[in-house]
């Protein structure tokens, strides 16, 4: 089922998401209401907090360039992370990111170049993954959802500023 995103600057995205205790029908059904709802809006990520749900959980598709559009993000791609906790990142990257919850936005964003995450899946079982591509970048991303931030509060003081001026004029109803 397709979910309402929660867009910018709605309190909600402040919350810091509770940890998942229970591993069942209910989480399940959750994560697959964030894949239906993260695959209609064209995106690559969701945290679950971005549909109103203040749970630690976060799905990520990235996109395969090969295939054709319509089939470019199978489900079985998709990594559901629960509980994520980054446990090891270094080095450092510049790359332009957009948020579901702040639609229409892109900017450059500061970030590390390699994570290392410790997760659980739907069926409570931990995994452990490293990245130093696009995939760590929206870990990244993703997590800091669940920790009540938004990717444009990583700007700088002017380009955020610039941001929330023109943000404000954009929400402004005709």
């Amino acid at each position: 089922m397709v979910r309402e995103i929660v867009i910018y600057p709605d309190k909600r995205l402040k919350l810091i998401s509770k940890k998942v205790e229970v591993f069942d029908e209910k989480i399940h059904a959750l994560l697959d209401d964030m894949y239906d709802t993260m695959i209609a809006k064209n995106g690559v990520g969701l945290a679950a907090i971005q549909i109103g749900v203040d749970l630690r959980a976060l799905i990520i598709n990235i996109p395969l360039e090969e295939a054709d559009a319509e089939h470019s993000q199978p489900k079985e791609n998709t990594l559901e992370m629960i509980n994520p906790a980054i446990i090891e990142m270094d080095g450092s990257t510049h790359f332009q990111e957009g948020c579901l919850s702040v639609p229409g936005v892109y900017e450059d964003v500061n970030r590390a170049k390699h994570v290392k995450v410790e997760y659980q899946d739907r069926f409570g079982n931990t995994h452990i993954i490293e990245d130093d591509d696009f995939l760590a970048i929206a870990m990244q991303h993703e997590i800091d959802h669940l920790e009540g931030r938004v990717f444009v509060e990583k700007l700088s003081y002017t380009k955020r500023k610039k941001f929330e001026k023109e943000w404000k004029r954009r929400s402004k109803p005709a």
